[in-house]
């Protein structure tokens, strides 16, 4: 009975640290997951903007003969043209790789993979000493966690203010428009 006790023990042990690596590796697809999500937001944003542009651009000399008798709509254009610029600025901004090197080596960060562990016979001994010790293990899993939470809350941040410009650039197109059919009339 008494040698059973060791054998649940480990077993127990086992089960535990296994649901720690699900846990760890859930959470970094998670926050992988942010990134793309961010990623597909800026993307959508870029493609209505295309829209946008094709469709201003063939009724802007329209507009632009009657900003002649009301000079205000060359400030309203200027401004939501910016707007629409830095909205896009912001939206491009997130697809732009952001690798976060300050940190110590990481096995799970492929930039480390290839330039901090030598050859790949070293790095793959480097990965096996690695994922043999629960704490050196958990500690790159929660690090690497760290960084790409920090890089998702970037991407983020840039796609909220290209989201805010895109406002600003339709309130100001929209207010164009309206200007346009008040002077046409």
């Amino acid at each position: 009975m008494e040698s059973q006790k060791p054998i649940e023990s480990n077993l127990n042990k086992n089960k535990h640290t296994d649901d720690l690596i699900d846990h760890y590796w859930g959470s970094i697809n998670y926050v992988s997951g942010l990134i793309k999500a961010s990623e597909i937001k800026a993307g959508l944003i870029l493609s209505f903007y295309g829209i946008l542009l094709n469709f201003t651009y063939n009724y802007i000399e329209m507009v632009l003969i009657y900003a002649e008798q009301a000079p205000f709509l060359y400030g309203l254009i200027g401004l939501w043209f910016i707007a629409t610029l830095i909205s896009i600025y912001f939206s491009v901004r997130c697809f732009m790789p952001r690798i976060e090197a300050k940190y110590e080596n990481n096995i799970f960060f492929f930039g480390d993979v290839i330039t901090k562990f030598g050859d790949v016979k070293q790095f793959a001994k480097t990965f096996h000493s690695i994922s043999c010790d629960e704490d050196q293990l958990f500690d790159q899993l929660g690090q690497q966690i760290f960084i790409i939470s920090k890089i998702a809350s970037f991407k983020f941040g840039y796609v909220n203010k290209a989201l805010r410009y895109l406002a600003l650039a339709l309130f100001l197109l929209l207010v164009v428009v309206a200007s346009y059919m008040i002077v046409s009339i």
